[in-house]
């Protein structure tokens, strides 16, 4: 069997009877087609959406549009309140959500090109990672690797909160 993160992620999912949910602006959801990609996914995939418009991050997942106006759509605070949500919203053992700017247009020199948020939360505990990739990547290299660092997130996020259970 491959040694893939996606694996990794499902087999922690399996062994400890849990769930997770996704939602993804950036990624367009890429991060749900590699996890689903995995045989019986439907073991733990609870719900996932593609939340890109601002509105369906508020409809869906519960951001607030104070949030979002003050914070913009990428951000941390938005990241944090899309994972929170998610496991509001669908009962989720784990959650993860991913916002940032995928380009080639969008970026700004306080949020360039290659910016992206991931958050990941359980019912316990929420944290936010920002990286940030070359913004001279192209835009399905960019989606690619933020699906690469949120995945590598979460299988971290996950091995903690199952640890501290």
């Amino acid at each position: 069997m491959k040694d893939n993160i996606e694996i990794k992620i499902a087999e922690l999912l399996f062994k400890s009877n849990k769930t997770l949910s996704i939602a993804e602006s950036c990624t367009g959801g890429l991060v749900s087609s590699v996890m689903t990609d995995v045989s019986g996914s439907s073991a733990y995939t609870a719900i996932n959406f593609v939340t890109y418009s601002n509105s369906s991050k508020m409809r869906y997942l519960g951001v607030k549009e104070s949030t979002l106006e003050k914070f913009g759509a990428v951000s941390s605070q938005t990241a944090q309140e899309m994972a929170l949500g998610l496991i509001a919203n669908t009962d989720a053992d784990f959650a993860l959500a991913t916002t940032g700017i995928a380009g080639p247009t969008g970026g700004s020199k306080d949020k360039p090109v290659g910016l992206i948020y991931i958050g990941a939360a359980s019912k316990n505990n929420c944290r936010v990672l920002m990286q940030s990739l070359d913004s001279n990547l192209d835009r399905i290299v960019l989606k690619k690797g933020f699906t690469r660092i949120a995945l590598g997130f979460l299988y971290e996020f996950i091995i903690g909160e199952l640890d501290n259970e």
